[in-house]
């Protein structure tokens, strides 16, 4: 990976992800994490302190960028619990079968290539009755804004590491074998209404 890749984009990414309406979705979600967890696009770490460290056990984080991992050492390095990072993408998670309690999607899947078989790699190390738990940008419901969002999402890819706009988050996560549980959305306040509509819940294995 370039220059950009590795020094600009994470800087870029770790400033987007951090705004008050992401770190509140954010404080909704992580807590919920026990045991065994399993973090897909840890990136910067910044989701480490809102875990309840009563409750995990030590988390795998899985983070493909060289550039993020480095953002992410002062984070893990204050965690109060054990955190692993796993330098691979989601496509590959190098865990035993029904290994995870917990899997944890952030502002995640909007980036990753092959999301199908990243999804079943996540079914795959979920023990049965644990649980992943997703907070996610995704497609709108509103016709004007999705049709922007369909215009739009070539070029947003290219200048924004990956990230597609227009992702159907629960059609993603039922297709792959998940039953939702609880689901809860909104446009967050103060976004780009291209990039705002949110999905937050819990699902487990159907």
């Amino acid at each position: 990976m370039g220059f950009y890749e590795n020094r600009i984009l994470p800087i870029m990414i770790n400033k987007a992800c951090a705004g008050p309406p992401i770190l509140k979705q954010r404080e909704k979600v992580v807590p919920e994490a026990q045991g065994r967890v399993l973090e897909v696009g840890m990136g910067s770490g910044i989701n480490l302190p809102f875990y309840d460290p009563s409750r995990v056990e030590f988390v795998w984080g899985l983070e493909p960028s060289e550039g993020m991992r480095k953002l992410a050492g002062e984070r893990i390095a204050a965690a109060p619990f054990e955190v692993k990072l796993l330098d691979l993408p989601g496509e590959s998670i190098p865990l035993d079968d029904h290994s995870v309690d917990t899997v944890l999607l952030t502002f995640t899947l909007c980036t990753i290539p092959d999301f199908r078989t990243a999804l079943a790699q996540m079914r795959r190390v979920l023990k049965p009755g644990g649980k992943l738990l997703f907070c996610e940008h995704g497609e709108a419901p509103d016709d004007s804004v999705r049709k922007w969002q369909n215009r739009i999402n070539p070029i947003w890819k290219k200048i924004a590491g990956g990230c597609n706009l227009n992702r159907p988050i629960p059609h993603c996560l039922t297709e792959a074998g998940f039953a939702i549980e609880n689901l809860e959305t909104l446009y967050l306040p103060n976004t780009p209404r291209i990039a705002a509509f949110n999905y937050w819940g819990r699902a487990s294995l159907a």
